[in-house]
């Protein structure tokens, strides 16, 4: 990995598209050298061309893959912990658990390993940020939502305990919960099923992956001793997870 001295690195987890491919592309046109990291290595590539930066395949529900993955990063000033996922809107009493132990493995335990394994060098760092990306489901529970609003439950909890443990150290943690943003996100929850996917911005205006890239981008390039703790950003037509003006 060819990385000037003087450029400081920024690991974007879940980068293949969305609002993953768009904080790695503004963090690059902000002076960072951007790690991108997903499964789809192809994908990849082709962003990491384009902005200067890194491509590594990166499974974060698979501790030998992120233990290669943080191997081959030589430091680490800024962590975007952005790969996560819904699946389905079936009640709790219809729920699969493989459905939800996918959502808790990919969002919790997939933001616990990298963030674990990258924080001695975040740390070393003197001036390192971590960015978990909740989700208006990690404070309003709805219907329909229970598997994934369980597991950004967890990542908010788990990064307020790391935001405590830090304490004293120079890592900043912050978390951003963007409302309803269209990206992949939906075509994922309901397994492909792009009409389906598309009908739930009908008749509104949805964020935009860039929306949500800018305010990321804004939070680690605040100076030290500022830390933007928590960011709840909604489109105009959302004033909560399920109200939702449509013309």
């Amino acid at each position: 990995m060819n990385v000037p001295p003087t450029s400081p690195i920024a690991v974007v987890t879940g980068a293949s598209s969305g609002i993953g491919e768009a904080t790695a592309r503004q963090l690059a046109a902000a002076g960072f050298h951007v790690v991108v990291g997903a499964r789809r290595l192809d994908r990849l590539e082709r962003i990491a061309a384009e902005i200067g930066g890194t491509a590594l395949e990166l499974d974060v529900t698979d501790p030998e893959s992120v233990a290669a993955f943080s191997a081959a990063v030589p430091r680490v000033e800024v962590l975007v912990n952005n790969a996560g996922g819904a699946l389905g809107v079936e009640p709790v009493a219809e729920s699969e658990l493989e459905t939800w132990r996918w959502m808790y493995e990919v969002n919790v335990l997939g933001t616990l390993s990298v963030t674990k394994t990258l924080l001695p060098a975040l740390i070393a760092s003197g001036n390192g940020r971590v960015v978990n990306i909740g989700s208006i489901a990690a404070r309003e529970p709805y219907r329909g939502g229970a598997g994934y609003n369980a597991a950004k439950h967890a990542v908010s909890a788990l990064t307020r305990v790391l935001r405590i443990e830090m304490m004293g150290e120079p890592v900043r943690v912050t978390q951003i919960d963007p409302g309803m943003a269209e990206t992949e996100f939906s075509v994922i929850r309901f397994s492909g099923d792009a009409a389906r996917a598309a009908s739930v911005y009908d008749g509104m205006v949805p964020l935009t992956a860039e929306d949500v890239a800018e305010a990321i981008v804004f939070a680690v390039t605040r100076p030290p001793h500022v830390n933007i703790d928590t960011m709840l950003i909604m489109p105009t037509d959302q004033v909560a997870a399920q109200v939702i003006h449509r013309r």
